[in-house]
């Protein structure tokens, strides 16, 4: 079977956000890309996983990379599938963060607006598992000055994964491009593939 990535974005962002983007320029490089897929998900989290479970479908054993919410989703699905997983500044449990309103939303990269309703939030808690059962399959990369997520509750509910956390950086995650090749070796991509390309440029 082949190497293959499906990358998860987050809450309100879009296959346009710069980690997806740069993601997406690689693979484009590398001659991959036909291995990569970027959905653009839908905000409610039902429908989303309905997206994601047929990108599984398609690509059969993919590795997931998740950011934020996407990081969420991963777990879900790595649960389910037995999937390896990359979790960048990971949501834990997102249901808990919302205080019982419907919040209108606004996505960063459509400018498409929608209401986050209670049925939002239930959904998301169908999705809630608890901590990693085979803590070999995932890697956590975490960064301290998260202004969105706290990354201590990551750093408590995947202890037993493969954690990488770095000082400072954001949520959007400081420095992910130069760390591509780790996505894509982790995935069971031949590094020749990435020889030449000067991720410098990103």
């Amino acid at each position: 079977m082949n190497p293959s990535i499906l990358y998860i974005h987050g809450l309100n962002s879009s296959p346009a956000s710069t980690k997806a983007s740069q993601l997406l320029k690689v693979a484009e490089h590398c001659g991959i890309a036909q291995h990569l897929r970027v959905p653009a998900l839908h905000h409610h989290p039902r429908q989303a996983m309905q997206q994601l479970q047929a990108a599984i479908a398609e690509l059969g054993r993919p590795l997931l990379v998740g950011s934020s919410l996407g990081g969420y989703y991963s777990t879900f699905l790595a649960e389910q599938h037995g999937l390896s997983a990359l979790l960048i500044n990971p949501a834990v449990r997102p249901h808990r963060l919302f205080g019982g309103k419907e919040v209108e939303q606004t996505n960063y990269y459509t400018n498409e607006t929608w209401l986050l309703t209670h049925d939002h939030v239930a959904a998301l808690q169908e999705l809630e598992v608890a901590e990693p059962r085979d803590a070999a399959r995932y890697h956590v990369w975490l960064q301290t000055a998260d202004e969105t997520l706290d990354y201590r509750q990551a750093e408590a509910f995947y202890a037993g994964c493969s954690l990488d956390i770095q000082q400072g950086g954001d949520h959007s995650y400081q420095g992910f491009a130069r760390r591509i090749p780790e996505i894509l070796a982790l995935a069971g991509f031949a590094p020749a593939l990435w020889a030449d390309f000067d991720f410098s440029t990103l």
